[in-house]
């Protein structure tokens, strides 16, 4: 059996189990393309009910949670925990990559499955993790690549504001979506279509293998290798019969 059937397998098996035992259930962190996966499966799941979260809007790995407070009569939050990790003498410290923080987390045994989005901020990691990883990540992590680190639960985590979306303006010949990807990050034609042969294009979760499909406005693109951009629509046309599209890019293009 593949990691995919694997994958189709397990969120069989927790839905069910949160419909037959009137409970919550929770997958690990799923992937981009794992998610997609539950997607193709929401019609066959429809007789469960389910939240997505991965502890912040800004996550792309997530949880499902099956059951709801309307079925089961209470609530049970994730179990998904924050932990802070900062420099302890910040003026010494390297400069970060999430490189660097993912190779600090695996260089300690962790599975994949119970580690989160890290998100960074000004050379501090905040990593979203299972719960039950919390205390073993704080109590194990204590330096990335060459530099001593501290650790910390923390309720406060980034947000999405306007510094981490680039408002990038293109031309395209329409709003397909592999002439958006291409003229967002500079490809060529051919080079965006290979990346939904390789099914590293993902609108809005779902894994998308069309890729002559019309994006609608705020509709989100994540290119895995590449970053993720939301189409915020188009703005007149150009004097050669171009259309002006503006994308919002999250992060460096």
């Amino acid at each position: 059996m593949d990691n995919q059937e694997l994958t189709k397998k397990r969120l069989r098996e927790l839905a069910q189990k949160s419909y037959q035992n009137n409970q919550y259930t929770f997958t690990g962190f799923l992937n981009m393309a794992e998610l997609s996966e539950f997607y193709e499966m929401e019609q066959e799941l429809s007789y469960a009910s389910y939240t997505i979260w991965g502890g912040s809007e800004l996550c792309e790995r997530v949880m499902i949670r099956f059951g709801s407070i309307q079925e089961l009569g209470y609530e049970e939050e994730f179990p998904i925990a924050c932990i802070q990790v900062k420099p302890l003498m910040a003026k010494f410290a390297e400069e970060l990559t999430h490189r660097d923080f993912l190779g600090a987390l695996m260089n300690l045994g962790i599975e994949r499955s119970t580690l989160g989005d890290i998100l960074l901020e000004e050379n501090t990691g905040y990593i979203f993790c299972m719960e039950n990883m919390a205390d073993f990540i704080i109590e194990n992590l204590s330096r990335v690549k060459h530099t001593s680190m501290l650790c910390c639960r923390t309720q406060e985590t980034p947000k999405a504001g306007e510094k981490d979306w680039q408002e990038v303006k293109v031309q395209v010949s329409s709003e397909r979506v592999d002439g958006m990807i291409a003229r967002v990050y500079q490809l060529s034609r051919n080079d965006a279509v290979e990346l939904f042969r390789q099914k590293r294009v993902f609108v809005n979760g779902r894994q998308c293998e069309n890729n002559s499909l019309l994006l609608k406005q705020e509709d989100v693109i994540s290119v895995r290798g590449y970053g993720k951009f939301m189409y915020s629509g188009s703005h007149g046309i150009s004097k050669k019969g171009k259309m002006n599209a503006i994308v919002l890019c999250y992060g460096k293009r």
